[in-house]
């Protein structure tokens, strides 16, 4: 395989997918702005602290330098945390090449302006809009890494990128990633983003110890509310019943290896938020997305009661069990309203 690829972020999510790149047998440079992790999967090849027990392929080169990783590099991915996108981006801009395929594997929303990744690229890169890919679904990096058998999907303007993003995983050692293609970006994206603030809630549920009727109440409201805003934002309806959508709710509102399950877990336990991020050690992409799913909600004149529920128990310090029985107190109206 000749196409080179750079993966930039080499937390848990941005290394399962240099091993899933790499085992194809393509050159997959791994990027980190930290020294010390650098250095240790270079020796070690394997990511101790966000992906143990899991060995890098060799062809997976680890570089604490953007332009080596970027230059040259047929098809770029974006594993970075959203608060670190558009720094990233416009750190790497000048290194990348006019044709390089776009990917966005971040879930989150830029909390100042309230973007999408993929409208981040197209703001700061030439031609970006037709070259740009998002990859989205139920995909906890650990299980991934592991071999279990998982599906995504790739959306973009262009049929032709998303295929060639899909073609990058079709000669696995094994079938474990399957990719599906789209072209709702918007959905895709929102998908993604908002089921973090989801997870939180769900947590909440699970740390109070109310049981499952009350955390499918949640999702399942949780998922109408951004399919409301979704829409309202230019994204089709059918998107948010697929992979980036319901399946990616189910997976992260259901497993303990949810950064953001665990936030909210935390906080139903009577933890504070400050504390639990500590102990957590790396980015819950949901609290800062709670802040801006309400901003976007308010701008667009949408209800979404759960989002801005769970923005007053984040920012707010408001006490959760009480915020839980004001939702439940809401005046009655239709389902489908």
């Amino acid at each position: 395989m000749s196409e080179k690829i750079a993966v930039l972020g080499a937390g848990s999510w941005g290394s399962a997918l240099a091993l899933l790149l790499g085992s194809t047998g393509r050159e997959v440079r791994l990027w980190a702005r930290d020294a010390e992790l650098v250095e240790s999967i270079q020796r070690t090849h394997i990511n101790t602290r966000y992906l143990p027990n899991n060995t890098l392929p060799p062809t997976v080169l680890p570089t604490l330098n953007l332009e080596e990783a970027v230059s040259g590099a047929e098809v770029v991915v974006w594993a970075v945390p959203s608060g670190a996108f558009r720094e990233v981006t416009q750190q790497s801009a000048s290194y990348l090449a006019p044709a390089t395929l776009l990917v966005s594997a971040t879930k989150g929303l830029e909390e100042n302006t309230c973007l999408r990744m993929s409208e981040i690229l197209v703001e700061l890169l030439p031609n970006a809009a037709e070259r740009t890919v998002v990859l989205s679904g139920p995909n906890l990096a650990l299980e991934m890494a592991k071999g279990v058998p998982t599906a995504a999907v790739v959306a973009s303007k262009s049929l032709e990128a998303a295929k060639r993003v899909q073609q990058l995983v079709s000669n696995l050692p094994q079938p474990t990633f399957r990719l599906y293609t789209g072209s709702d970006v918007i959905g895709v994206e929102l998908g993604g983003a908002i089921k973090n603030v989801i997870a939180i809630g769900a947590g909440i549920c699970d740390g109070l110890g109310y049981g499952d009727n009350s955390k499918a109440a949640l999702v399942t409201r949780g998922l109408a509310e951004t399919m409301r805003l979704g829409v309202a934002l230019g994204a089709e309806t059918e998107t948010f019943l697929g992979l980036s959508g319901v399946g990616d709710l189910f997976a992260t509102t259901n497993s303990r290896l949810s950064r953001n399950y665990r936030v909210g877990y935390g906080l139903g336990q009577g933890k504070r938020l400050s504390d639990i991020l500590q102990e957590l050690g790396q980015v819950a992409e949901g609290v800062p997305t709670t802040h801006v799913a309400c901003a976007l909600a308010k701008r667009r004149g949408i209800e979404m009661p759960i989002c801005q529920a769970l923005y007053s128990v984040l920012f707010e310090n408001r006490d959760a069990p009480q915020v839980i029985r004001e939702l439940m107190l809401r005046p009655p109206k239709k389902e489908t309203a």
